[in-house]
C-alpha cells in the first residue's frame, strides 16, 4: 500500500518520538509545525541544535549544564559551598534556582535507582557524590536530598543515607509543599521555597567520619 507520507517527514516523526513525552501524535504535529515556520526559523534551530551538541557539557564537579569545565555555580565563590543539595537531573537543579532560595551548591545523580528499570548505583553518579562528601576538603556541613517524592526517589535517599551514615554532616529532606509523587521540575517557585525553607532532618551529623579502607 502506498503511503500518504513522504519518507522525509516519516523520518523526522521518528526521530521526534525519541524524546521523553513525545507520542506519534505529537510528533506529527511538531513537524507539520516545522514545515509550515519560514525556512530561516527552521535554520536557525536546527542551527541551536548543532550548537548544543558541540558546546554544551556535564560539569566536573557537579555534573550540571555547563559551556565550561567547571559551571558558574561552582565556581562562584559566593555561594555556601558547605551546603549541598542533591538533585535527580538539571531541570530539578533549574527550578530550585529559580527560586532564588537555596545558596548552595549541587549535585546531579542523572536520575534515580529503579531496580524494575535496570537502574542501579553505577548507572547515575551515586559514586561520584559519596566522593565528594567523603573528601575532608569539602567540608559539607548539610546534604539536601532532593529527589523527587516517588517510590524511586525515596529508594535513593536511602541508598544514600545507608552509604553515608557515619558522615559528618546533616542530611535532610524536602519538606511540605511537594506532595508525594509530584515532580520538582513542575513545581512552582513558591512551593519549592516552602520546601526548601521547610526541610527535615533525616539523619543528624555524626562526630566522626569512617575510614575507608
Amino acid at each position: 500500500m502506498t503511503s500518504a507520507i513522504p519518507s522525509n517527514v516519516e523520518s523526522l516523526v521518528a526521530e521526534l518520538q525519541k524524546l521523553p513525552g513525545i507520542g506519534r501524535k505529537s510528533a506529527e504535529r511538531m513537524t507539520l509545525a516545522l514545515l509550515a515556520r519560514p525556512k530561516e526559523e527552521v535554520a536557525a534551530l536546527s542551527a541551536a541544535l548543532t550548537k548544543l551538541q558541540s558546546t554544551i557539557r556535564y560539569c566536573r564537579e557537579c555534573f550540571g549544564l555547563t559551556e565550561a569545565v567547571l559551571c558558574a555555580i561552582c565556581r562562584d565563590p559566593g555561594r555556601d559551598h558547605a551546603l549541598l543539595c542533591v538533585v535527580e537531573d538539571p531541570l530539578d537543579l533549574i527550578a530550585i534556582e529559580k527560586t532564588g532560595a537555596y545558596r548552595g551548591v549541587y549535585h546531579v545523580l542523572g536520575g534515580v535507582l529503579s531496580p524494575i528499570d535496570g537502574v542501579g548505583p553505577h548507572d547515575l553518579k551515586l559514586k561520584e557524590l559519596l566522593s565528594r562528601v567523603r573528601n575532608q576538603k569539602n567540608h559539607f556541613r548539610e546534604l539536601i536530598l532532593a529527589t523527587n517524592p516517588t517510590p524511586e526517589g525515596e529508594t535513593t535517599v536511602t541508598f544514600i543515607r545507608e552509604e553515608l551514615k557515619g558522615a559528618t554532616l546533616t542530611m535532610t529532606r524536602l519538606a511540605y509543599g511537594l506532595p508525594a509523587g509530584a515532580d520538582i521540575e513542575y513545581a512552582d517557585e513558591r512551593t519549592l521555597t516552602q520546601s526548601l525553607e521547610g526541610r527535615r532532618v533525616v539523619r543528624e551529623a555524626k562526630t566522626k567520619l569512617p575510614s575507608r579502607s
